[in-house]
């Protein structure tokens, strides 16, 4: 499984500077590459729909997140925007920002 998280907007955002965070299952630790695995069945991820959510009117600085999940020759994008309801899709969405590796 191959995923792809992109990460724009939010607070002193500059577009185009961040640089997606990209994970294959197949190289990571096996207990590592199963949770991962869980939270994205938890999800039903290739069931949702392509877009989720919307700021609020006049809302600013919030985060969208693109995520890409290629797996087993299927392939799904989803976007999202802050503030994510579902708690499968935030326990994932957490999951992948914590493998954003540290900036230098």
């Amino acid at each position: 499984m191959r995923i792809q998280l992109k990460i724009e907007g939010g607070i002193a955002s500059f577009p185009g500077l961040s640089k997606p965070i990209m994970i294959d299952s197949d190289q990571l630790p096996q207990q590592e590459s199963d949770e991962l695995k869980r939270l994205v069945n938890a999800t039903r991820f290739f069931d949702l729909p392509t877009a989720m959510g919307s700021p609020s009117p006049g809302a600013a600085d919030y985060r969208q997140y693109t995520i890409t999940i290629q797996d087993e020759g299927k392939q799904h994008t989803v976007h999202l925007t802050d503030l994510i309801e579902d708690p499968d899709l935030q326990a994932l969405l957490t999951y992948l920002k914590a493998r954003r590796p540290a900036a230098k």
